[in-house]
């Protein structure tokens, strides 16, 4: 019963702070389970409001050009914000997911979810750069999925 009780406090309607936006149109995504996750993620570990954008292949490629000297498409980019209210932001290209599915089989939406769990994470201090860190990452992304499917949350269609 306990269980269940906790599910339904993170299916709550989220603050006015919590933005998800989605302006791409290649992949479908409902917004309410993206809050969901998002909600999930920042309430479990006692972090403050974020904001996540679904983006394009175009509008990625433009700010990992314009942010990281590399105009390649990527799966996800962060900012941190240095307010104590607001972590930062995470964009998340679906359709680097899509194309990363076809290749390597596997489920689009746990795809994305994996990806806002990697922004996430990025977005509270963990690092893929070096092989140590990126070991951590993945324990952490592993634990994060783990954590999400047992509440049976992830982003869906």
């Amino acid at each position: 019963m306990e269980k269940t009780k906790k599910l339904q406090d993170y299916r709550k309607p989220l603050s006015s702070n919590l933005t998800v936006t989605n302006s791409q149109r290649i992949v479908a995504i409902s917004l309410p389970s993206a809050r969901e996750v998002l909600h999930f993620l920042i309430t479990s570990s006692k972090q403050p409001e974020m904001a996540l954008h679904f983006i394009g292949k175009k509008r990625i490629s433009s700010l990992h050009a314009s942010y990281f000297d590399d105009p390649s498409p990527t799966d996800c980019i962060t900012f941190p914000y240095e307010d104590p209210n607001f972590l930062g932001e995470v964009f998340v290209c679906p359709q680097t997911a899509q194309e990363y599915v076809e290749q390597n089989k596997g489920d689009l939406y746990e795809e994305i979810t994996l990806y806002i769990v990697h922004g996430f994470l990025h977005l509270i201090g963990y690092d893929d750069l070096a092989e140590e860190t990126r070991k951590e990452m993945r324990i952490q992304e592993k634990k994060w999925m783990t954590a999400l499917a047992k509440n049976n949350l992830r982003v869906t269609p």
